[in-house]
């Protein structure tokens, strides 16, 4: 098992490249199961999550390689076992991407519940009403959904809000599921996040007719095939807003490049109103850090809202704003393992419910922790850079699902950071 060892504080200088996205990547990889033949993907980041749903392509049947170049090369012409197994499956909660393909193309999928990140209860509900909706037959036994549709999908008004918001996967299922259903589907509620525009874009160019591409009203006219594709996926707005947080909390400046600001509004937002400068340049932006942070609430929301993928990363540069911070979770309630953690680094942070407070400290002091999710490892690897002493951060396999090998990027930078394995 790998772990981090940080030694902190650090300055960071220079130009990072932002990859492409993990949350377009997958669902775009799942729509290939719907054109038979050979699809290219461009930008797709080198991460374990990726590398999972490519093991999952190749057990239903596709062929997956890579390309000399880095293009990820997706052969869906045979497609022979429509099922996604438990023991791929449990590692990755985007896995229920391949439902709503699988159903749309073969007539029939098995997928075993999704697994992922352990931020709270996620149900997958409303991706079962959406498809139920579209005319699937669907049950559940052994831990498996299966859906059938031996006569096809039929277009359908469908209701995609639920008790948080839109589902973004949830959308992804319904909509590459409508693609190939017959006559015209509107999903109302649809999730606007820029990830699911990059996809209807995509299914768009496989000969989709998909209209109302980034708002809540996806119309959809179905269509008999699709074919496969050249793509490339959008950057990463994420990563991008981490490597934001690693300028502020460091008091650094960083040029980061391949970096859409367009997506990213709330987080700039909310970055200028903490202190932090950041500056549109190119295909990217420059970001500095004041040393000065001032407090601020945040509270997670779907898109254009501030994303609940970057809270455990603002939470860590808020502990070292001058005053108290609020910070609510409306997203996912239970995405707070980090606080105790970052507790442990002498942060100030009281749970109540899904808000955690913050009070501002003077400095973090360096600490043996745990990395529990994906965006919390992120967290505490910003927190081991502006906390004085070595920092471990023990189970960094979280962090190589979304963060492609972070700390290659990080060091050139300035960043004292050694992968081990224990």
């Amino acid at each position: 098992m790998d772990i981090f060892q940080i030694e902190g504080p650090v300055r960071l200088s220079g130009s990072v490249r932002i990859n492409g996205s993990k949350n377009a990547s997958l669902p775009i990889m799942a729509a290939t199961i719907l054109a038979a033949g050979k699809s290219s993907l461009k930008s797709i980041p080198n991460l374990s999550d990726i590398s999972v749903c490519g093991e999952l392509l190749g057990n239903i049947g596709c062929k997956v390689t890579k390309s000399a170049n880095g293009e990820l090369c997706i052969d869906s012409t045979v497609i022979d076992n429509p099922v996604g197994d438990y023991e791929i499956v449990r590692k990755m909660r985007a896995s229920i991407c391949i439902l709503g393909p699988l159903l749309a193309r073969c007539g029939r999928a098995e997928v075993s519940m999704p697994g992922g990140c352990a931020i709270g209860d996620r149900p997958v509900n409303i991706h079962l009403r959406g498809l139920r909706e579209l005319g699937a037959q669907i049950h559940l036994k052994n831990g498996y959904i299966i859906a059938e549709a031996p006569n096809g999908l039929s277009g359908k008004d469908i209701f995609m809000g639920g008790p948080f918001g839109s589902t973004v996967l949830g959308t992804a299922n319904v909509l590459m599921a409508a693609t190939l259903a017959k006559g015209r589907t509107v999903i109302e509620s649809a999730a606007c996040e820029p990830e699911i525009g990059d996809l209807a874009r995509c299914l768009n160019k496989m000969g989709a007719r998909i209209s109302g591409i980034d708002s809540p009203r996806l119309v959809v006219e179905g269509v008999s095939e699709l074919q496969p594709v050249e793509y490339e996926v959008i950057s990463d707005r994420i990563e991008a807003g981490t490597f934001m947080a690693a300028a502020a909390i460091t008091a650094s400046e960083l040029k980061l490049l391949n970096c859409r600001l367009e997506d990213m509004m709330a987080v700039v937002d909310k970055l200028r109103n903490i202190g932090v400068t950041v500056e549109s340049q190119g295909d990217g932006c420059v970001v500095a850090g004041s040393g000065s942070i001032k407090p601020a609430n945040i509270t997670t929301q779907p898109y254009p809202g501030f994303p609940t993928d970057l809270q455990a990363q603002f939470m860590v540069l808020l502990s070292l704003a001058d005053g108290n911070s609020v910070i609510i979770e409306k997203i996912f309630p239970d995405r707070f393992m980090h606080v105790a953690e970052l507790n442990r680094m002498a942060a100030n942070l009281r749970k109540e419910g899904p808000v955690v407070i913050v009070a501002g400290i003077k400095k973090l002091i360096a600490a043996p922790v745990m990395a529990s999710d994906l965006r919390a490892s992120a967290a505490l690897v910003l927190a081991g850079l502006a906390a004085e002493g070595t920092t471990t951060i023990n189970r960094v396999y979280h962090i190589d699902r979304g963060y492609e090998r972070i700390e290659e990027k990080l060091n050139p930078l300035g960043a004292k950071i050694t992968r081990e394995n224990i």
